[in-house]
Parts: C-alpha cells; sequence; structure tokens
C-alpha cells in the first residue's frame, strides 16, 4: 500500500489580522464550524463568532467562502471545505 502526501498551499492572510483572527480564518478556510474552531482554540463558540464577524469587517467580506476564497487566491489554491454529511 502506498500513501501519498501533499503539501497544503500557503495561506496568504492580510498582516493586519490579530493572530487569533488568523487561527480563525484558518479554521474557516479549512471548512471547520464554528465549534469545531472553539474547541481547537479552546474558547467559547461565541468568541469564535465574533472572531469571524471582526475577519469580515477587515476583510470586507460578507461570507465564509470568501474568506476561504481570499486565502486561497493569494496562493492560487482552490477553496475546498470539507462537508459533513
Amino acid at each position: 500500500m502506498a500513501v501519498l502526501s501533499f503539501p497544503l498551499p500557503r495561506v496568504g492572510l492580510p498582516e493586519c489580522l490579530s493572530a487569533a483572527e488568523r487561527d480563525v480564518a484558518l479554521g474557516v478556510i479549512a471548512g471547520k464550524t464554528n465549534a469545531e474552531i472553539g474547541a481547537a482554540r479552546g474558547t467559547s463558540v461565541r468568541t469564535v463568532a465574533n472572531q469571524i464577524a471582526s475577519l469580515f469587517k477587515k476583510l470586507r467580506v460578507t461570507s465564509r467562502q470568501q474568506i476561504a476564497a481570499l486565502g486561497c487566491h493569494a496562493t492560487g489554491g482552490e477553496a475546498k471545505p470539507k462537508r459533513n454529511p
């Protein structure tokens, strides 16, 4: 059995984001829910929602898909959020 591994593309996010906002943006780009992002960061779902609202303002977007597209656009990659069945 062969296992193939491919490096993830580097995500180019604006420098104006705080470290917390950058972590949350990476979670959004990965297709995670607010609850999953909060659990991974040790913060509440409400805190994640507030940080996403801040991302919307700073990045001048209106959806999570636009955040993912911005992150992948800077790298030439393609946004492929995971979906739960």
